[in-house]
Parts: C-alpha cells; structure tokens; sequence
C-alpha cells in the first residue's frame, strides 16, 4: 500500500478547480477562485472539555473574546446621528452610537456612577444623549460628560476627565466591528485577505431584509462548526445531494483569522446514489418561493445545470436591484464562497444565497449559544437602502420556517443543521474518549480555528 503524507489525499471526484474550468468562464473568474491555500495543521484530538469546561469558557471570556475583531452591527443600523444598537457577549455590553459629527463611536455600555447600563441589552433606536436611566447622569453622543445631578456633592469628580470609556471601532463592507482591546492589531491587518477577495461582492451596497436570532442548547463553538464543512451533508441534508457537492469542496487558510469553504452548487454530490441529470439538478436547486419568480427553466441540449442557473440569478439580481451581472462567472452566481473571520464571523459573497452567520455564547452559560442568521441582499433598482429588517427571536424549539418571508425549503435546512446540536453537546460527557477527531482536510477549518484560541486563551486576562 503506497503510503500518503497526512492531508495530502482528496476526494477522487471533480474537485472545485475541475468544475471552474469546465465552466469556460475561467477569463471571467477572479483570481481569489482560482486559488487554494490548504496547509496540514496535525491530527491530534480536540479536547472536549473545551466545549463544556467552565473554566476553559471563563479563559475565552478573559482573554479571547476583548481582544478581538467582531463585527457588532451594519453601518445601517447607525445611519443617522443619535441612532445607537447594543452589542452584547460574554457579559461585556458595548454601546455603538453615530456622533454629530457622522463619526462611530463605542463605549462600554455602563455608567461611570453605579454601573447601570446606559440602554437595554441588545436594545438598539435613537438617543439625544447616552443617559442613565437610575440617576440621570448623562453624557454627549461623543462620550464626554453632558450632565451630572448635583456636581455640588461630587468636588473628587473632575467633570473634564469623566468621559464614557471606548472600545475601538472599524468597519468594512458596511459591517460595524469592535475590539475591546486597545493594542490589537487593526482591523485591515485582521482581515487578511478578505476586503481583496470580496470586493465584487461589494458587502456595502447591500442591505438586511431578514434578522434571525436562534438559542442554541450547545457551547458557541459547536454550533459554529456545524457550518465550518460540508462533510456532514450525506447524513444531515440528503435531499439537497443531487445539485451540491459536499466531500470535493475546497478548504483554504489564509491568517491566524481568515479561512475559507468554497463549495459547488449544480454539480451532483459524489456521495449522490439516485439518478441525475442536469436537468434534475436544476430543479433541485429551484428551492421553494425561487420556482415562482418566472416560467419553469430548461436546460437546453448538451447544456448545464449551472450555466442556467447562474443566468438566472443574472437576471434576477438586474431586476432587482439594477446591477448588472453579465461579466460575472458562474461560479461568482451560484457558488458557496463562505469566509469565516475569527471568532464567531462568516461572510458568504455569492448573490444567490447572500447570508451572513455569527455566534457567540448566550450570557456566561458554555452550554447556550446565540445565532445570528442575517440575509443582505443588494440595494434594490431604486438606489434607496431599506431600513433593517426587526430581529426575529426563536427559542431552540422553534423552527426556522415559521420566521415571516423564509423560505421553506431553506428554513427545513437550517432546521436540520441546528437539529443536531443537542445531541451533540449532550454527547460530550457521554463519549468514552477524550477528544473529537478531525478529517485532515475536509475539517481542517475547525482545526485552524482551535489552533488561533489557543493563542488567544494563552494570554493573560486583558485588564
């Protein structure tokens, strides 16, 4: 048996490469698609304690989460002066406002007299001033002290010096990112790779017409890495094996932050059994409200699947929102480019599917989590910006298609995913083993992002 070095093997099937070139677009295609980036980053276990240990949450509460980039809200949450939105994990609540002056600010989201949050958790609208709601001291937009009841019985308060606290704050794509620790690198260092390789997608012209927020009954990094592959499509999402690969995906590391899935749609799975066709494929990936936007589509002699489905979503996106998409390639329509950005970020370019996840944990418990699902597609035709989408809230029960305006089809998938997650979390204390362990490829993503933790929650505690 002719020995292979770990990491080196892939799926005998058409890898994602294979697939672009037999598009014929490859003069259209940017050259981040035409790239990989893969590295072997070992194969030892991954501890479970990880995911159940109070301490190893409290070492991630101190050390990883304040020294980090994460993305809190969209500029468009924050369009006018006075508009405000709060941004809440591991106990640290952050209050982002937009100055007079235009400038984003954020501040711990505190009063500097007996601690009383200034607004309510996860609470978000317009103010003329940062109040307390307890005593009434109150501060400018701009952080500076504005008012304080009875200054007379505070001579040790120096009035000048008595600011709100920042967090540092930047922004790219229209995404609003904080980091509570002042000496982090900044954000463009961050993000390697990213604004390069998304700047088609162009994140800033988009807009949010669906908020979902999902409580999740598993450690934070449970439910982020049952979205890190696609190894698990065969067992948890069968019916959609027919139009999309899963086992030939490309997985691509770039920074200590940036990694990559890059997934194909309007190909057959490998591990698909039934019988296919490209003409099966393509109603496949018609999922749900998709099929009544216009007359039934037809693969047409020695046509693909692909080729049709990306036409469509052309002509979709310039009805829509007026763009024109006809230089774009193929897989640019219809493929699954999902970037993840350290800790709790995923970015997804392509139009067709124009998502965004994060998750962090819900209040201090290791075993809940939070899950925000956010849908931005393109500005529509008339170049105005919607107002956000509210914010629908589901407990771990309920269902993501009961959400108004989610797609059946896509809800049940979600549904699936999340499905899973109790079981696993509960199997942690269960398994008779100390760790879980990796595929070298088609998981090193979880890995990578266990890796950088680890050098997270090396540090001291940030004060």
């Amino acid at each position: 048996m002719t020995h292979i070095a770990p990491g080196v093997a892939r799926c005998p099937a058409d890898s994602v490469q294979d697939v672009l070139r037999a598009d014929g677009d490859t003069d259209r295609q940017p050259e981040a698609y035409k790239t990989e980036s893969y590295r072997f980053l070992g194969d030892e276990d991954i501890d479970f304690a990880r995911f159940t240990s109070p301490e190893f949450f409290q070492k991630e509460a101190e050390s990883m989460w304040p020294r980090t980039w994460q993305w809190a809200c969209r500029e468009e949450h924050i369009a006018e002066p006075g508009d405000y939105y709060v941004y809440e994990v591991v106990g640290k609540s952050i209050l982002i406002t937009r100055t007079e002056e235009g400038e984003i600010k954020a501040f711990y989201n505190a009063c500097l007299h007996r601690g009383t949050k200034l607004k309510p958790a996860n609470s978000e609208g317009f103010t003329h001033e940062l109040a307390c709601p307890f005593h009434g001291w109150s501060w400018q937009l701009d952080g500076k002290l504005k008012h304080l009841p009875c200054a007379w019985d505070f001579p040790h308060v120096d009035q000048e010096k008595f600011a709100l606290p920042q967090v540092r704050v930047g922004t790219w794509g229209g995404f609003v990112f904080i980091n509570m620790d002042p000496n982090a690198p900044s954000l463009e260092e961050y993000l390697g790779p990213l604004p390069a390789h998304a700047k088609a997608a162009a994140m800033e012209n988009r807009y949010i017409a669906m908020h979902v927020e999902k409580e999740l009954p598993c450690n934070w990094k449970t439910a982020m890495e049952a979205f890190m592959e696609s190894y698990h499509l065969v067992a948890t999402h069968p019916q959609l094996l027919i139009a999309n690969g899963d086992i030939n995906t490309q997985y691509d590391i770039y920074n200590d932050h940036v990694n990559r899935l890059f997934a194909l749609t309007g190909v057959s799975s490998p591990n698909f059994k039934g019988e296919s066709s490209e003409q099966k494929i393509l109603d496949s990936m018609l999922l749900g409200d998709r099929a009544t936007l216009g007359d039934r589509l037809t693969v047409p002699d020695n046509g693909r699947a692909r080729h049709v489905m990306a036409q469509y979503f052309k002509d979709l996106v310039r009805e829509q929102s007026g763009l024109d998409m006809e230089s774009r390639s193929t897989s640019e329509m219809i493929d699954t480019l999902q970037y993840f950005v350290f800790p709790n970020g995923f970015f997804f370019l392509a139009l067709s599917f124009p998502i965004i996840y994060r998750f962090r944990p819900l209040g201090l418990d290791p075993n809940q989590s939070l899950f925000d699902l956010l849908v931005l597609p393109p500005i529509p035709a008339s170049g105005e910006r919607p107002l956000p989408a509210e914010r629908v809230r589901l407990t771990a029960d309920e269902s993501y298609t009961t959400v108004p305006g989610m797609d059946e089809a896509i809800g049940i998938v979600f549904d699936q995913d999340t499905g899973n997650l109790r079981a696993q979390q509960e199997g942690f204390t269960t398994v008779k083993k100390r760790g879980m362990t990796l595929a070298n490829y088609q998981e090193v993503r979880i890995r990578h992002m266990h890796q950088t933790l680890d050098k997270y929650v090396a540090m001291p505690p940030l004060d």
